[in-house]
């Protein structure tokens, strides 16, 4: 397959289209985690179908002092692994093309939960990036966009406008690639020295701890409703010497239905740890919140959930997050 590299909305729309339109929207600096998004983009456009891979650094999410300068563009690199990935078209507009006449006087308002989490730590970001994401879906005029879930809060908030807004578009997100030793794949890694990449595993092994309390606590929960352990049943066996037994027993009758802040407490072990290496992580913010919102979640709560973090480490700042289900086994008996 050949990839054709276009670079305005005329060249675009003037190519025959048949089948379905599968957008992946990046910003350049392609990796394994594009390529993942590229492949399945492929696999819902099937055969009659094109992939389009828009390449754009958008000024409008970069806040004052942040990376827009030195941000990555490898746009020979992109067209090449784009091409390998299975993409049609490689779509790079310039910054005139996408914005003609400057900065635009309309933009697209994030709401209040644009205002959470990243929205808080970048004042505007999200403005800037639904607006551009507005602007480059009605420039390729897709059937279907992908996202990916490491960018949960940007993932659902395209997916609050595109509904909210009758764009009509079906929004796809595609699970976090990682590197073997668990760092989120992200454009902005190639930072990182290897001392800093060290310090920046942290975010993704306090997830996993996270993530591993949350499964003990569904263990727990899912023996509670199987097996009739009470408080009794505990003491008896402690009275014959089963101690085993006896605390599995007490476990599973403290089951509760559901405790994110014991998740929360043991992702923040993981990151108190890591502001104490060299170099140390700088957290922004860790969170355990409803997807449906970004609201945070309390004890007791049932439904999807995502465990999120943002940090700095050096001058690099990385974000990572894992989703969670509660209540998966319904309320302990």
């Amino acid at each position: 397959m050949t990839t054709t590299l276009l670079r305005t909305a005329d060249e675009l729309r003037a190519r025959t289209r048949t089948g379905r339109r599968a957008v992946v929207m990046t910003m350049g600096a392609l990796h394994e985690g594009h390529a993942t998004l590229i492949r399945t983009a492929r696999g819902i456009a099937g055969a009659d179908g094109e992939v389009v891979v828009t390449v754009f650094v958008n000024p409008l999410q970069f806040g004052a002092g942040e990376d827009l300068d030195r941000y990555p563009r490898t746009l020979d690199a992109d067209v090449k692994l784009a091409e390998l990935s299975g993409a049609d078209v490689v779509f790079a507009p310039s910054v005139d093309e996408v914005y003609p006449g400057g900065e635009p006087q309309v933009r697209i308002g994030a709401g209040p939960m644009g205002e959470r989490l990243e929205g808080s730590a970048r004042p505007g970001h999200f403005d800037g990036m639904l607006t551009v994401v507005a602007k480059l879906l009605h420039l390729t005029r897709p059937d279907v966009a992908l996202y990916g879930q490491k960018d949960a809060q940007q993932l659902a908030l395209i997916r609050r406008m595109v509904r909210d807004l009758n764009f009509g578009i079906e929004i796809v997100g595609v699970p976090t690639v990682r590197e073997e030793d668990g760092l989120a794949l992200s454009s902005r890694n190639r930072y990182l020295s290897p001392t800093e990449r060290r310090t920046a595993l942290s975010l993704s092994r306090a997830l996993f701890a996270g993530s591993d309390r949350h499964a003990a606590q569904e263990a727990l929960r899912a023996r509670a409703r199987e097996v009739p352990a009470t408080h009794a049943r505990a003491e008896a066996l402690s009275a014959i010497g089963e101690s085993r037994a006896a605390a599995d027993a007490h476990a599973v009758a403290k089951a509760l239905p559901g405790a994110p802040s014991a998740v929360r407490a043991a992702a923040r072990l993981v990151l108190d740890d890591a502001a104490r290496l060299s170099p140390p992580l700088k957290l922004d913010y860790l969170a355990l919140v409803d997807p449906s919102d970004f609201t945070e979640i309390e004890d007791g709560f049932t439904g999807e959930a995502v465990l999120a973090v943002a940090a700095r480490v050096g001058t690099t700042r990385l974000i990572d997050n894992i989703p969670l289900t509660f209540g998966t086994f319904g309320a302990a008996s």
